[in-house]
Protein backbone atom coordinates (compact mmCIF):
# COMPACT_ATOMS: atom_id res chain seq x y z
CA UNK A 1 0.00 0.00 0.00
CA UNK A 2 1.07 3.50 -0.68
CA UNK A 3 1.33 4.59 2.95
CA UNK A 4 3.30 1.09 4.05
CA UNK A 5 5.64 2.16 1.17
CA UNK A 6 6.38 5.40 2.36
CA UNK A 7 7.50 4.18 6.06
CA UNK A 8 9.17 1.64 4.26
CA UNK A 9 10.99 3.79 1.76
CA UNK A 10 14.02 5.20 3.44
CA UNK A 11 14.23 7.94 0.60
CA UNK A 12 10.69 9.19 1.45
CA UNK A 13 10.26 12.52 2.76
CA UNK A 14 8.58 12.20 6.24
CA UNK A 15 6.11 14.60 7.47
CA UNK A 16 8.42 15.55 10.02
CA UNK A 17 10.92 16.41 7.73
CA UNK A 18 7.75 18.29 5.78
CA UNK A 19 6.75 20.17 8.31
CA UNK A 20 10.10 21.22 9.06
CA UNK A 21 10.48 22.92 5.60
CA UNK A 22 6.79 24.34 5.70
CA UNK A 23 7.62 25.85 9.06
CA UNK A 24 11.02 27.71 7.86
CA UNK A 25 8.83 28.69 4.71
CA UNK A 26 6.45 30.19 6.64
CA UNK A 27 8.85 32.37 9.18
CA UNK A 28 10.40 33.61 5.79
CA UNK A 29 6.58 34.62 4.70
CA UNK A 30 6.02 36.26 7.78
CA UNK A 31 9.51 38.15 8.40
CA UNK A 32 8.33 39.24 4.66
CA UNK A 33 5.50 40.50 5.25
CA UNK A 34 6.81 42.61 8.57
CA UNK A 35 9.48 43.88 6.37
CA UNK A 36 6.84 44.76 4.18
CA UNK A 37 4.75 46.63 6.30
CA UNK A 38 8.11 48.28 7.77
CA UNK A 39 8.94 49.47 4.81
CA UNK A 40 5.40 51.07 4.54
CA UNK A 41 5.63 52.82 7.75
CA UNK A 42 9.07 54.37 6.90
CA UNK A 43 7.99 55.29 3.72
CA UNK A 44 5.08 57.83 5.83
CA UNK A 45 8.53 58.70 7.70
CA UNK A 46 9.93 59.82 4.83
CA UNK A 47 7.49 61.60 3.60
CA UNK A 48 7.17 63.50 7.01
CA UNK A 49 10.89 64.57 6.29
CA UNK A 50 10.18 66.14 3.54
CA UNK A 51 11.49 63.72 0.90
CA UNK A 52 11.33 63.39 -2.65
CA UNK A 53 8.88 60.79 -4.16
CA UNK A 54 11.86 60.16 -6.48
CA UNK A 55 14.33 59.53 -4.21
CA UNK A 56 11.83 57.11 -2.09
CA UNK A 57 11.58 55.07 -5.21
CA UNK A 58 15.51 54.68 -5.65
CA UNK A 59 15.81 54.19 -2.11
CA UNK A 60 13.04 51.70 -1.62
CA UNK A 61 13.63 50.02 -5.15
CA UNK A 62 9.98 50.69 -5.95
CA UNK A 63 8.30 51.94 -8.94
CA UNK A 64 7.14 55.94 -9.06
CA UNK A 65 3.20 54.94 -9.15
CA UNK A 66 3.73 52.41 -6.37
CA UNK A 67 5.64 55.38 -3.95
CA UNK A 68 2.93 58.36 -5.28
CA UNK A 69 -0.02 56.21 -4.00
CA UNK A 70 1.21 55.52 -0.60
CA UNK A 71 3.02 59.42 -0.61
CA UNK A 72 -0.62 60.72 -1.76
CA UNK A 73 -2.67 58.35 1.44
CA UNK A 74 -0.04 59.82 4.14
CA UNK A 75 -0.51 63.18 2.75
CA UNK A 76 -3.66 63.12 2.77
CA UNK A 77 -3.48 62.39 6.72
CA UNK A 78 -1.89 64.49 9.57
CA UNK A 79 1.59 65.04 9.17
CA UNK A 80 3.59 63.57 11.76
CA UNK A 81 5.34 66.18 13.85
CA UNK A 82 9.59 66.04 12.97
CA UNK A 83 11.14 62.68 14.43
CA UNK A 84 14.06 63.35 16.62
CA UNK A 85 17.30 60.76 15.06
CA UNK A 86 19.49 61.37 18.28
CA UNK A 87 20.56 58.24 19.73
CA UNK A 88 19.55 59.26 23.24
CA UNK A 89 16.28 58.39 23.50
CA UNK A 90 14.91 56.32 26.40
CA UNK A 91 11.18 54.91 25.31
CA UNK A 92 11.42 51.11 25.44
CA UNK A 93 11.51 50.66 21.72
CA UNK A 94 14.35 53.16 21.05
CA UNK A 95 16.42 51.24 23.07
CA UNK A 96 15.37 47.61 22.09
CA UNK A 97 16.77 48.91 18.98
CA UNK A 98 19.60 50.04 19.72
CA UNK A 99 20.26 46.79 21.89
CA UNK A 100 19.69 45.16 18.43
CA UNK A 101 22.00 47.04 16.74
CA UNK A 102 24.46 46.20 18.88
CA UNK A 103 24.02 42.32 19.00
CA UNK A 104 24.23 42.64 14.90
CA UNK A 105 27.30 44.47 15.36
CA UNK A 106 29.18 41.71 17.68
CA UNK A 107 27.60 39.01 15.59
CA UNK A 108 29.07 40.24 12.61
CA UNK A 109 32.80 40.90 13.82
CA UNK A 110 32.94 37.71 15.85
CA UNK A 111 30.24 35.09 14.25
CA UNK A 112 31.86 32.23 14.53
CA UNK A 113 31.77 32.40 18.63
CA UNK A 114 29.46 35.55 19.24
CA UNK A 115 26.75 33.77 21.58
CA UNK A 116 23.98 36.71 20.39
CA UNK A 117 24.21 35.10 16.92
CA UNK A 118 21.39 32.85 16.71
CA UNK A 119 19.22 35.22 18.48
CA UNK A 120 20.28 37.64 15.97
CA UNK A 121 19.40 35.29 13.84
CA UNK A 122 16.03 34.57 14.57
CA UNK A 123 15.15 38.23 15.01
CA UNK A 124 15.72 38.46 11.44
CA UNK A 125 13.54 35.84 10.46
CA UNK A 126 10.86 36.85 12.38
CA UNK A 127 11.34 33.84 15.20
CA UNK A 128 11.70 36.62 18.01
CA UNK A 129 9.76 39.19 19.14
CA UNK A 130 10.93 42.00 21.40
CA UNK A 131 8.98 40.81 23.96
CA UNK A 132 10.50 41.08 27.46
CA UNK A 133 11.76 37.73 28.07
CA UNK A 134 13.86 37.48 24.54
CA UNK A 135 14.55 41.06 25.82
CA UNK A 136 16.03 39.82 28.58
CA UNK A 137 17.75 36.65 26.95
CA UNK A 138 19.50 38.92 24.03
CA UNK A 139 20.77 41.38 26.67
CA UNK A 140 22.48 37.99 29.21
CA UNK A 141 23.98 36.86 25.95
CA UNK A 142 25.20 40.09 25.16
CA UNK A 143 26.75 40.45 28.52
CA UNK A 144 28.58 36.59 28.06
CA UNK A 145 29.68 38.14 24.49
CA UNK A 146 31.03 41.56 25.76
CA UNK A 147 32.84 39.45 28.78
CA UNK A 148 34.13 36.64 26.20
CA UNK A 149 35.66 38.87 23.59
CA UNK A 150 36.42 42.12 26.07
CA UNK A 151 40.15 42.09 24.96
CA UNK A 152 39.12 42.32 21.09
CA UNK A 153 36.15 44.85 21.37
CA UNK A 154 36.46 48.48 21.00
CA UNK A 155 35.14 50.32 24.37
CA UNK A 156 32.31 51.93 22.17
CA UNK A 157 30.98 48.18 22.55
CA UNK A 158 30.47 48.00 26.25
CA UNK A 159 30.13 52.05 26.94
CA UNK A 160 26.86 51.42 24.48
CA UNK A 161 25.54 48.33 26.35
CA UNK A 162 26.13 49.97 29.06
CA UNK A 163 24.19 53.29 28.39
CA UNK A 164 21.32 50.69 26.84
CA UNK A 165 21.13 48.63 29.80
CA UNK A 166 20.83 51.62 32.12
CA UNK A 167 17.92 52.67 29.98
CA UNK A 168 15.94 49.58 29.80
CA UNK A 169 16.69 49.16 33.60
CA UNK A 170 15.41 52.52 34.93
CA UNK A 171 12.66 53.83 32.40
CA UNK A 172 12.67 57.76 32.05
CA UNK A 173 9.91 58.99 34.14
CA UNK A 174 8.81 61.28 31.39
CA UNK A 175 6.46 60.18 29.08
CA UNK A 176 6.88 59.25 25.76
CA UNK A 177 6.24 61.63 22.76
CA UNK A 178 7.09 59.05 20.07
CA UNK A 179 4.85 58.97 17.08
CA UNK A 180 5.93 56.90 14.73
CA UNK A 181 4.95 52.77 15.36
CA UNK A 182 7.45 50.97 18.15
CA UNK A 183 8.45 48.85 14.28
CA UNK A 184 9.74 51.97 12.86
CA UNK A 185 11.35 53.50 16.06
CA UNK A 186 13.48 49.75 16.37
CA UNK A 187 14.19 49.63 12.68
CA UNK A 188 15.81 53.57 12.79
CA UNK A 189 17.61 53.11 15.90
CA UNK A 190 19.08 49.84 15.11
CA UNK A 191 20.64 51.91 12.15
CA UNK A 192 22.14 54.66 14.19
CA UNK A 193 23.38 52.64 16.95
CA UNK A 194 25.15 50.34 13.72
CA UNK A 195 26.23 53.49 12.45
CA UNK A 196 27.73 55.08 15.64
CA UNK A 197 29.36 51.58 16.58
CA UNK A 198 31.80 51.97 13.34
CA UNK A 199 32.07 55.73 13.40
CA UNK A 200 33.63 55.13 16.69
CA UNK A 201 36.05 52.17 15.52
Amino acid sequence: MAGEEDVQNPAALTEEQAGRMLAEMNEVIRAGEEMRQLRAEMIKVLVGLGWTQEKIARLTDMSQPAVSKQVAKYRSADPLPPMRLSLDQHDTPWLEGRLWGLAEEISENFHDTARCTRHVNAIARGRKRFTPRHVDELRRLLEEDLLLHRADMPGSYRDAYDEISRALDVPSPAPSTATAPASVRRALAHRLQRDRLRAAE
